[in-house]
């Protein structure tokens, strides 16, 4: 998995889309995260876990389409201007969309007309 700066991320991002418009899927995820790994505990007794601070929190988003595997990773400040290429990155590719086939409201019946009681 590559990890990625911002806009090199949206771009790649934009490729996969490109690819898979025909036919295909691009699964895209949003995690929290600290980007640091965490060292295996033998016991919880042995190590308390620490949490930490919030300002140390990032936002790891990840893409693939099943072959190819992308990564970010974002902080609290590019948050919102991710959101917003975002945004724009998925109005431009969702036009290759199935339209969803719509029912009728009232369903004719076929049932046989019942024979009059004499």
């Amino acid at each position: 998995m590559v990890l990625l700066e911002l806009d090199p991320f949206l771009n790649e991002l934009t490729k996969l889309y490109e690819n898979t418009k025909k036919s295909g899927t691009v699964w895209v995820t949003l995690k929290r995260s600290t980007l640091q790994r965490q060292k295996k505990r033998k016991t919880i007794e042995e190590t308390p876990a620490k949490v930490p601070e919030p300002s140390e929190f990032r936002c790891l988003v990840r893409a693939t389409d099943g072959k190819k595997k992308i990564s970010c990773s974002l902080t609290a400040k590019d948050h919102l201007r991710f959101q917003t290429s975002y945004g724009t990155v998925l109005k431009a590719h969702m036009d290759s969309l199935k339209k969803k086939e719509k029912k009728d409201k009232k369903e004719k019946k076929t049932t046989a007309p019942k024979a009059p009681v004499s």
